[in-house]
């Protein structure tokens, strides 16, 4: 058997290595996104500036997340992976060839559309700034500059599906980082020197896209699996593709989608709440992505390759450790984010224009999402177990149910009760809990899943490791004020506020295991 078209995780010290491949790739590329976030709320802060450039960045990044992480790529990976099982390279080509054309034509036709009618995105994403004449001309010239880094991203997702299902996980990692970096050194060093600097912002993200999608080609190439583009409508291939992924747009995006609802709403609340929320989500997406889209990335390619025939028990393996190792990782997540919610905002964002309001609203929002975060992860271990055996209708009809319940529940909350942003970030967090309830038990129906006591050391460890962290920052957080010391005090004590409770959870767990914590994953 050819080396490329071997099975992709043989055994648990497998899917451990990959992980460490990922997990250092997306590590990195969080940290440069939380100085990219610094940078630019340093130079705009919470002002109507900063909120038309997240969400006018939000809506190709919500398209992408359909038509590339999401929808595509779950769509895309299981075919391409019966292509290589089959090892077949001419008919893997022409497979390649024939989506890349029906892929390039679409999003050329799609980008034109949305820079023509970019008035029309506007007034459904952000019904709030349509209305005011000011944020609705700048939303729409920044929109226009900006939206074409959907297709090149989009590009970049494509050749990084490829890349992962043979096993090539560190350039799709680390190519996020260009995207960071080119919205630091705009913010920095030429942004300022504009009169309306989200304008150079905007530009960086285009540029950001166009250098990601060339960092691709040579990767592509010595794995011979370059696409060239050719028009074939009548491949197996691609009508495969087309079958499953419409339904996929919808199941691949259940966040994207709840988040789209969210800065709907927030358009609607006071200025400066977008960016609170979107603050107070980069934190949450910090810990989901090093750790939970890690998984998931490792999680389609692995599941595909396994024959239901004769590797169930892999498969339910597999699924299973995906959901310890999000357990494990995002119960004291939850717990740091929420008690460390206004020490992390504080010593991450509160400098230049953004104010001491902004951090505390901020911080809120944040402890909010903050009991989402652990479904919000479990998402994205769960939905791969659906795509990977091409059932791409469970989870659109679950994404569905969390869309309509999120509007609901944002409405209720942030406008009936009053809760403002708060409430976006609450009703959120109760769709998501929902949704993999939902997903949990049609997994379980069909044999995908095997119930196991809930008193176990598994579960005990967790609890009292959390139980030891709990105690620790109740206290450290009550005792120092971080809005009245200084930024190097700031830096200092959160330093301390994170590594002790890293020692502490781990250093538990082990006592409690008496064994190395990553056999828990075996």
């Amino acid at each position: 058997m050819n080396k490329i078209n071997q099975p992709v995780y043989k055994t648990s010290e497998g899917f451990l290595n990959n992980l460490k491949k990922v997990v250092s790739g997306t590590s990195l590329s969080r940290i440069f996104g939380l100085i990219r976030d610094i940078s630019t709320t340093n130079l705009l802060g919470a002002s109507i500036f900063h909120d038309i450039f997240i969400i006018c960045l939000k809506i190709p990044n919500l398209f992408r997340r359909f038509f590339a992480e999401g929808a595509f790529n779950q769509a895309f990976i299981p075919i391409y992976s019966d292509f290589e099982k089959e090892n077949q390279s001419a008919s893997t080509r022409e497979f390649l060839n024939s989506l890349s054309a029906a892929l390039i034509s679409f999003l050329f036709i799609f980008t034109i559309l949305v820079l023509v009618f970019a008035p029309i995105f506007i007034f459904i994403f952000a019904p709030g700034f349509y209305f005011d004449p000011l944020k609705k001309d700048l939303s729409i010239n920044i929109l226009r500059i900006m939206f074409p880094y959907l297709a090149l991203i989009s590009l970049v997702a494509f050749a990084g599906g490829i890349q992962n299902s043979h096993k090539q996980f560190t350039i799709p990692a680390f190519t996020p980082v260009i995207f960071n970096l080119s919205l630091i050194i705009a913010a920095i060093s030429i942004a300022p020197r504009y009169e309306i600097p989200i304008y150079a912002l905007a530009w960086s993200v285009f540029l950001a896209g166009l250098l990601q999608l060339l960092l691709q080609i040579l990767p592509l190439w010595r794995i011979n699996r370059l696409p060239v583009p050719k028009f074939n409508l009548n491949n197996e291939g691609l009508k495969k593709f087309l079958r499953l992924i419409i339904p996929a747009i919808l199941a691949g995006g259940i966040i994207q989608i709840n988040l789209l609802v969210d800065t709907i709403f927030a358009s609607l609340l006071e200025t400066g709440s977008p960016t609170w929320l979107y603050v107070s989500d980069r934190l949450i997406q910090f810990p989901m992505g090093i750790f939970a889209i890690a998984i998931g990335t490792i999680l389609l390619p692995t599941l595909s390759k396994y024959d239901l025939g004769y590797e169930k028990d892999k498969f339910i393996n597999s699924l299973q450790k995906g959901q310890k190792f999000v357990l494990y990782i995002g119960v004291p997540c939850l717990i740091g984010l929420f008690f460390c919610a206004e020490d992390l905002v504080s010593t991450i964002f509160y400098r230049g224009a953004f104010t001491e309001k902004d951090v505390i609203n901020s911080s809120y929002s944040l402890m909010a999402f903050s009991f989402g975060l652990p479904f919000f992860m479990l998402m994205k271990v769960l939905t791969p177990a659906f795509f990977a055996r091409k059932d791409t209708t469970t989870p659109m009809l679950v994404a569905f149910l969390s869309l309509i319940l999120n509007a609901s529940l944002n409405y209720y909350l942030a406008f009936v009760l009053d809760f403002g942003h708060v409430g976006i970030a609450i009703g959120s967090s109760l769709a998501a809990f929902i949704s993999v309830c939902i997903l949990e038990i049609m997994l379980y129906k069909n044999g995908f899943i095997k119930l196991i006591s809930i008193i176990n050391i598994f579960n005990l460890n967790i609890v009292i490791s959390s139980l030891f962290l709990v105690t620790f920052l109740y206290f450290f957080t009550a005792s120092i004020d971080f809005m009245k010391i200084n930024q190097i005090q700031r830096i200092f004590y959160l330093s301390i506020e994170v590594v002790v409770s890293i020692i502490i959870y781990f250093s538990i767990s082990r006592m409690i295991l008496k064994k190395p914590v990553r056999e828990l994953f075996y």
